[in-house]
């Protein structure tokens, strides 16, 4: 089991070659020197573009970056999760000092509040200058820094909205103050936080002790998964918690699934058209950036106007479908679908038609459009 695992970790790291990987530099006046940072953007990254990308900082960048670049890139090449920024800051030599934590687990020192300064004051508005970051920023830390990633939470306004806490050393006190402040969070936040049955006994029992407390908070805002793996110790733990952890974090953004279908679409009080715009709409909201119409949603949610008889959410679905692919067959075949069910067979026709001189896509091509021509016609036959 751990051979396999391993094999998945080398092969997300494989992958991660063909995104686009930059090393960087960054002198830090709050550190006294400089740090190195490892930043991986997504494949179709532009800087002319206004797109924006949720940011994912990774602490012990050195070990734990490629595990996360690779599921990012992964994830995100098949649409289950959002192209995303990823930037991982080296601590080989200096982890101890960065990590350095005050007793009450309440706030950072004198001494270690250099490194969180640093990431504050110096990397983020680095990062946010240089990059295309949207408002939706997540932080990854194993053991010293999953627990060195708890800090930010006691922050008035917290910059992150998502925290992954893999195996975290957890310092006195921490739990009591980490279930008070989560429970009194005004902003959605999510927080992930993972071990294992071979997991480092003295860090174990106080995980296990958290996530119990963790468990009994009432706040709607906050979004708690908890993982405690079969088979795994320390070190594998971090391969099957980060992608359950971005799983969770992302789950809103995933494509319409048949469950969401059959439960959610089917069964909702408003119709089809209108769910769709109220899950985009949620995602905005959620992830700070506006995600594009994408093909299985369209056919989500053209099937459920049809199921639903709902004609005139099927009318709506195909004037967005115009307006976002004017050049694509979706257009065309949305809108020829529209009319069709709307018995005007000859505008049906015509939409039809009209789709063969347009751009196929993932699903509609011109065999396609061929049937939905010949269906027509034959209809209009009879």
């Amino acid at each position: 089991m751990k051979k396999f695992y391993t094999l998945i970790i080398l092969f997300l790291m494989a992958l991660n070659l063909q995104a686009q990987a930059i090393y960087k530099t960054l002198d830090s006046y709050k550190l006294g020197g400089e740090r190195k940072l490892k930043i991986q953007l997504p494949r179709n990254y532009s800087v002319d573009s206004e797109t924006t990308y949720p940011l994912i900082i990774v602490l012990d960048g050195d070990y734990l970056f490629e595990p996360v670049a690779g599921n990012i890139d992964y994830q995100a090449y098949w649409e289950s999760i959002p192209d995303c920024i990823v930037v991982g800051i080296n601590q080989v030599n200096t982890r101890k000092d960065d990590f350095i934590n005050n007793i009450d687990g309440v706030a950072v020192t004198e001494e270690n509040n250099g490194f969180y300064d640093f990431i504050n004051v110096e990397l983020l508005p680095y990062v946010e200058e240089n990059y295309k970051v949207s408002s939706f920023k997540i932080i990854i830390g194993h053991d010293l820094g999953a627990n060195f990633i708890n800090y930010y939470l006691f922050e008035d306004s917290p910059i992150f909205r998502a925290f992954i806490s893999l195996s975290p050393d957890l310092v006195p006190e921490m739990v009591n103050k980490l279930q008070e402040r989560l429970a009194v969070l005004q902003q959605e936040t999510f927080y992930y936080m993972a071990t294992a049955d071979a997991d480092l006994k003295a860090l174990r029992n106080d995980i296990i002790d958290c996530d119990a407390k963790l468990k009994s908070i009432e706040n709607e805002k906050l979004n708690y998964m908890f993982d405690n793996f079969n088979d795994a110790n320390h070190y594998s733990l971090v391969g099957r918690g980060i992608p359950r952890a971005l799983n969770e974090i992302f789950q809103l953004y995933k494509p319409i699934s048949r469950e969401e279908y059959k439960e959610k679409i089917l069964t909702s009080q408003d119709s089809p058209y209108d769910y769709l715009i109220k899950k985009y709409e949620n995602m905005a909201y959620f992830y700070g950036f506006e995600k594009t119409l994408i093909e299985n949603d369209i056919r989500a949610i053209a099937s459920a106007s049809n199921k639903k008889d709902d004609i005139e959410s099927l009318e709506k679905l195909a004037i967005l479908v115009s307006e976002k692919f004017p050049r694509s067959m979706l257009s065309a075949y949305y809108m020829g679908m529209f009319h069709e069910r709307d018995g005007n067979l000859k505008k049906a026709l015509l939409k039809y038609k009209s789709g063969l001189l347009l751009e196929p896509s993932q699903y509609i091509d011109k065999e396609i459009m061929l049937d939905k021509m010949y269906e027509v016609q034959d209809a209009m036959k009879n």
